[in-house]
């Protein structure tokens, strides 16, 4: 067991050392795009599949809906969703493999601050995960996405994908914890990548039996993805847009909590 204590609590310190980690994070990323255009290329897939496929039957089918153009313009804030929960994979995979290749054990014996590790994660996540919904929103206009959303609709929804961002993050880095290897933090997340298709992402919730339709209506990636489609069209998102909010801030606190738990006890083995 360590002995080293960690006296780096002071801002400047802690700022100083989040951002040397800050920085190792965007240097692997630099060093291995590929990793983000992966993870990039499961949303593209699907909207490429849903648009090319599916969209000429589904956009019809939609209220007021006439055709393929339609149907892309409604399904966008669902594959931005899961270009969101798809980068966490990445997240959680960096921090299982810090653990298991024992780079969290170095740390250990650096006078280092304790938040700075697991802080640097977060916030090269968050960088990647800009990175990864510009691109999937590049493609998706050259696909044909007109979106008519106000320049308060916009700011509103960079602010709500930073939220999810940050509690997808957190929520991330506790479950790479709890792997504690690098195949089994690839596997944990992957059920927040499927959890839009049991939403009102691809087909209104009205559409859906009972059960699954109530299931649907109260999962936090419906008043999201609402919010979401709301603020891009130029309209209101109502009372959606409060619920997604205290979503996204109910999950980032306890996965926060649960982080910093869970890594507390690794530092303390």
């Amino acid at each position: 067991m360590s002995t080293t204590t960690d006296t780096r609590t002071t801002g400047g310190p802690v700022l100083r050392d989040s951002w040397t980690m800050l920085h190792r994070s965007l240097v692997h990323m630099a060093r291995y795009p590929s990793l983000t255009l992966m993870l990039v290329g499961m949303p593209v897939l699907f909207l490429l599949l849903f648009v090319y496929v599916f969209g000429g039957t589904m956009g019809a089918g939609l209220p007021g809906g006439d055709g393929r153009a339609d149907y892309l313009a409604y399904i966008a804030p669902a594959i931005v969703i899961m270009t969101v929960a798809s980068v966490s994979i990445s997240t959680a995979i960096s921090v299982a493999s810090d653990l298991e290749k024992g780079i969290v054990d170095r740390f250990r014996t650096m006078p280092i601050a304790r938040s700075a590790v697991l802080t640097g994660h977060v916030l090269g996540a968050m960088v990647q995960m800009v990175v990864a919904v510009l691109l999937v929103l590049m493609v998706a206009v050259l696909l044909g996405y007109r979106p008519d959303g106000t320049l308060g609709g916009w700011l509103g929804v960079a602010g709500l994908l930073a939220l999810l961002s940050l509690a997808m993050t957190w929520l991330a880095v506790a479950l790479g914890i709890v792997g504690g290897n690098v195949e089994a933090a690839s596997n944990l997340p992957m059920p927040f990548v499927l959890l839009p298709f049991l939403s009102s992402g691809f087909v209104p919730t009205d559409s859906m039996p009972a059960g699954l339709r109530w299931f649907a209506d109260h999962q936090p990636f419906t008043p999201m993805i609402d919010t979401l489609r709301a603020w891009t069209d130029g309209s209101s998102a109502g009372g959606d847009a409060w619920v997604a909010t205290g979503w996204c801030v109910l999950i980032t606190l306890l996965s926060y909590a649960w982080a910093r738990r869970l890594f507390t006890r690794v530092r303390a083995s």
